[in-house]
């Protein structure tokens, strides 16, 4: 697993109502609020990690809830749909809930050779159940209403819309060591073999799409998971000598990371996974109260007072 990319760590994305999006997350689709903490760079916005009970990389789903975002427009040079990993027969399940709960979800299909559900959250944002080719052994969250047999396990794929693929998919294959694994008509979908799960990225291209506009409903970066920081400089090397401009390392208190926005215009992350979200928190008490960061615990007060009131069940 040395110096290897171990899939997808985390994907995140813009919402508008900080209370909607935590309540979707967690009651309707079951995930837990792993941390609540505040964007580095605006520490008046929120900043949510939903995933598995110790947010497990590759599980985590991550959200800055801006109250008068504008809506954003999917498209090129964006990730445009997330897929997770659900149960086989679960999605039947998943179709009923939604339509009692008034989920805005497409039919069951077949997708890239496996049955799936498309859905928005209530932002717009686009993702998909899938139930999986592979077995998915991971251990999912569960709530009262959503049980193992149900439950979303963490991310299956990530989907990437682009006018061209190409120059993406050295990126994938030359860098982070995917390989092309099947296509279906425009949509190409590469895997690693380093890990299991959360282990593919499906590459749309589609010439005469206008570039996204990346706001409320859309997502905002994608973050591929490397064991450690050793890893992570490693392959700051690799982007630098292919000339694409990378940042420095950058302590996200749960992890380390690196921004760089490949060429066909989405911004990728490299995350390790120390140190992980236990640094602050016991496990039973994750998401429990408001983290920050250490260069703002001296405004605490005004923080706490700005924020907007989240009422957790």
């Amino acid at each position: 697993m040395e110096n290897k990319v171990l899939g997808l760590h985390h994907i995140t994305a813009i919402a508008g109502d900080a209370q909607r999006n935590y309540d979707f997350y967690t009651q309707t689709l079951g995930l837990r609020l792993v941390k609540k903490t505040v964007n580095f760079d605006d520490p008046q916005t929120y900043h949510f990690y939903f995933g598995d009970r110790i947010g497990t990389p590759g599980t985590l789903i991550t959200f800055f809830p801006w109250p008068r975002v504008r809506q954003g427009i999917p498209g090129a040079g964006m990730a445009t749909e997330i897929g997770y990993s659900v149960p086989e027969g679960s999605l039947e399940f998943w179709k009923d809930r939604f339509e009692r709960l008034q989920v805005w979800h497409d039919g069951l299909e077949t997708h890239l050779g496996e049955r799936s559900l498309p859905f928005q959250d209530p932002d717009g944002l686009g993702l998909r159940l899938i139930e999986a080719a592979d077995s998915d052994t991971r251990t999912a969250w569960e709530t009262a209403e959503i049980k193992q047999e149900h439950a979303m396990k963490g991310f299956h794929t990530v989907t990437l819309t682009l006018n061209n693929i190409k120059a993406t998919a050295r990126i994938l294959e030359e860098v982070f060591g995917y390989e092309l694994l099947e296509k279906e008509e425009n949509m190409y979908r590469y895997r690693t073999h380093a890990v299991e799960q959360a282990a593919f990225v499906d590459l749309l291209e589609s010439p005469g799409a206008p570039r996204g506009l990346n706001a409320g409903g859309t997502n905002h970066h994608v973050a591929f998971r490397v064991k450690d920081e050793k890893v992570l400089m490693a392959f700051r090397e690799k982007i630098l000598a292919r000339g694409l401009y990378i940042t420095e390392k950058i302590n996200r208190d749960y992890f380390y990371s690196l921004y760089f926005r490949e060429p066909g215009g989405v911004l990728f992350e490299i995350a390790t996974d120390n140190p992980g979200f236990m640094v602050d928190e016991e496990v039973d008490q994750l998401g429990s109260t408001l983290q920050l960061p250490s260069q703002y615990e001296g405004i605490r007060a005004e923080i706490e007072e700005a924020l907007p009131t989240l009422h957790i069940n």
